[in-house]
């Protein structure tokens, strides 16, 4: 399908063949009939990326403090990997749609192929002839409202919520601020409640139309103050919206001028915000920040994971705010058609751009993009191809099920150092980066279904989705005969666990590897070698001081992500097996008591392990920590010996009563770049680098783990529960 990005590097904005996006049982697949530019937010965001590095820098000094902190931690040549890498992927522009359903997911209600709809959401609703929305980001459209209209929902709803924010009353008075869009809109939705408005620009023609729509027009350069005060007998306006986008503070100063004794200022663009004391003080304006849509907008459990919020308590969730806007378009009360300037084919969508840069000096306001009818057929490939497919029969051929960050900075590029493999195809969760990906990287072809892959002329898979799709994907990896690289976790429950267990027995030859990197780290290393000579039992301390994680993160969520123990927890377990040389044989968890934390999501614990051969290890897992601290320091004893990792950049060994050998390692390195040329090597040997019997024990074990915390017991892992399972 055909779909509009840009790159943050350069800016360019590109019409690129990307596949179609996977459906969900939360998601709703639409062809797109028509989308809207939202000239304020995309020509910042192409501006943006006609920076220069040191100009993008400059504009975002957030970004360049975390830059610095990685480079501390990984060093600069990592970092620069990541950063190159965000840099170059292709960046999907729009967020307001309407077309028509071609496929719902399995628990979308109300909602049926061949129904119109309007779509919301910037990581969704995009300009592309196809989009996968989730529910709640969905609605039907009135049968007298047109697609043309309908695709103004979004950007509707956002002057919506700012109007609600306002909460205006019969006969009071408002100053629109900025009348683009969203200042056109608000006008006509306070009118609609039987506000006087008052509406000001920089444009004259904008000036004009809300003048058309009943507000009192204050030309550029007018006196904004004199006439909010000569039209409310000296007491100044009930209430200003600030639509406008601009650096400068004169607006929110111009707002304390012109508002009443205890009005009221809701910001909806993007402005400046040093707020004056003077004015705000003595009259006790109150000053809100719309968020967007409304209720329910940047919070995934509502977006996302498709619930609501209940409508006794949370009347107009951004749904809602959507519903409303197209009843308010469907009963007459907003006029939208009034609002289109230009109308432009996707193929064109370059000329689009052209009027928001400024290089095309005619007038705009309402920019449309129109999709031809396009039949998706969706037992057909997907497939799109990148380049012609090297084949050579000394390389491995990979394939990617995944292109997040953690891929495209730690797994692509050693591999595509490593000169050792071939790749082949890639699969991404939405579909949007793939193709950026798959340039950069040298991909044979990038497709939308996962089945392409299995289907495919590759060896092995790399699964990199998220959380709770590894379960699955590495079992169907095996029953398609392929070997398979998973990311930690392998799964996230028993019984996943239990099926990839028996598609592994099923598969024969076929390897599973799982990202447990740490255990190949130079640190890990060196301290494995001072112990070799020991025959007695180790005794391993391993404390994470891992830092605290939105309650709202998707690795929160026990569905998608498992929480950190499963989602990360993992690794030390694997290290502690890794250190004491045996697998894991019992398990006992014990966690913090915390009014918002279940078993699954407690993220400050401590674990006690046995394991087959007599060690005994414990990890100390916080989130509470400060950040000052190091994030991971090792301690193991025995026979006489001991040894620490601090953060994986220092080794300290300790042998009897000599005097301790201090290794400073450099930059940290945790083992990505071994890790994979060990599975890479095992491979071509047919020996795997990690036995499957310690990944699955491993895995087991972190599931025993949430379990043993919530019953409070000691919990014995044994593989054979597997089969037993099945």
């Amino acid at each position: 399908m055909k779909q509009v990005t840009q790159t943050l590097r350069t800016g360019v904005v590109e019409i690129n063949e990307v596949p179609v996006p996977a459906l969900t049982d939360k998601f709703v697949l639409v062809r797109n009939s028509t989308s809207v530019i939202s000239a304020g937010t995309e020509k910042t965001k192409i501006d943006m990326g006609k920076k220069s590095l040191f100009q993008k820098a400059k504009s975002r000094p957030d970004l360049v403090k975390q830059v610095i902190g990685k480079i501390r931690t990984e060093g600069l040549k990592k970092t620069l990997q990541t950063v190159n890498s965000r840099l170059d992927s292709p960046s999907p522009l729009g967020y307001s749609c309407a077309g028509t359903v071609v496929a719902a997911g399995g628990l979308v209600e109300g909602i049926q192929p061949g129904d119109r709809v309007a779509c919301g959401g910037a990581d969704y609703a995009n300009h592309a002839e196809f989009v996968a929305v989730p529910k709640n980001l969905v609605v039907k459209i009135p049968s007298n409202v047109s697609d043309e209209e309908a695709a103004f929902t979004t950007v509707g709803s956002i002057a919506l919520q700012g109007v609600r924010l306002a909460e205006p009353l019969l006969g009071e008075t408002f100053l629109v601020v900025g009348l683009g869009l969203l200042g056109q809109i608000a006008v006509q939705l306070l009118k609609a409640n039987g506000c006087n408005v008052i509406g000001t620009d920089l444009d004259p023609s904008l000036v004009a139309r809300a003048e058309g729509y009943g507000a009192v027009a204050v030309a550029p350069g007018g006196d904004v103050v004199g006439i909010c005060h000569s039209l409310t007998s000296g007491h100044g306006v009930d209430g200003v919206l600030v639509c406008a986008g601009t650096s400068s503070n004169a607006v929110i100063e111009m707002c304390g001028a012109v508002t009443r004794e205890k009005g009221r200022v809701v910001v909806v663009g993007a402005v400046r915000m040093d707020i004056p004391r003077e004015d705000y003080f003595k009259k006790e304006i109150s000053v809100v920040i719309s968020r967007s849509y409304g209720p329910g907008r940047y919070d995934p459990f509502y977006e996302e994971s498709g619930n609501d919020y209940p409508y006794g308590y949370v009347r107009f969730t951004e749904q809602r705010n959507m519903e409303t806007f197209l009843t308010l378009v469907s009963q007459g009360r907003l006029d939208i058609k009034g609002l289109i300037t230009h109308r432009f084919s996707v193929d064109e969508a370059d000329q689009a751009y052209q009027l928001i840069e400024g290089n095309k000096t005619e007038p705009y306001l309402g920019i449309l993009l129109q999709y031809n009818p396009v039949e998706l057929k969706l037992d057909e490939s997907s497939r799109i191809s990148v380049k012609p497919a090297v084949v050579s029969s000394d390389k491995v051929k990979l394939s990617f099920y995944g292109a997040g960050n953690y891929a495209t900075a730690s797994l692509l590029p050693p591999l595509q150092q490593s000169n050792q493999v071939v790749f082949s195809g890639l699969v991404t969760a939405s579909g949007r980066s793939a193709q950026g990906v798959a340039k950069q990287f040298g991909f044979s072809f990038c497709a939308g279904s996962y089945e392409e892959l299995l289907q495919g002329d590759t060896d092995a898979i790399v699964v990199t989705t998220r959380h709770d799709t590894h379960g699955v994907a590495v079992r169907d990896a095996l029953n398609a005969g392929k070997h398979v690289y998973v990311e930690k976790p392998l799964a996230l429950s028993v019984e996943q666990l239990s099926e990839i267990h028996s598609a592994y027995h099923r598969a024969g030859k076929c390897q599973v590897m799982v990202g447990f990197n740490r255990r190949f780290a130079p640190a890990t290393q060196r301290v494995i070698e001072h112990f070799a000579s020991v025959k007695s039992p180790l005794v391993a301390n391993i404390r994470i001081n891992a830092g605290a994680i939105p309650s709202n993160h998707w690795i929160q969520d026990p569905q998608v992500g498992g929480g950190r123990m499963i989602g990360e927890g993992c690794h030390f377990i694997d290290l502690a097996s890794a250190l004491v040389g045996s697998n894991v044989k019992t398990v006992y968890a014990v966690g913090t008591s915390k009014a918002e934390k279940s078993a699954m999501l407690n993220d400050n614990l401590c674990l006690s392990l046995t394991f087959d051969n007599g060690s005994i290890a414990n990890i100390t897992y916080t989130a509470d920590g400060s950040k000052a601290m190091a994030k991971e320091y090792i301690e193991v004893f025995g026979g006489g010996y001991s040894a620490q990792i601090n953060d994986f950049k220092e080794v300290t060994l300790f042998s009897g009563d000599s005097n301790a050998k201090q290794h400073k390692l450099g930059v940290q390195d945790k083992g990505q770049k071994s890790m994979i040329a060990a599975w890479l090597e095992g491979l071509k040997s047919g020996t795997p680098c990690v036995d499957y019997t310690c990944l699955m024990a491993t895995s087991l074990a972190t599931v025993m783990a949430v379990e043993s915390l919530a019953l409070g017991v000691s919990l014995t892992v044994d593989t054979d529960v597997l089969t037993a399972a099945e």
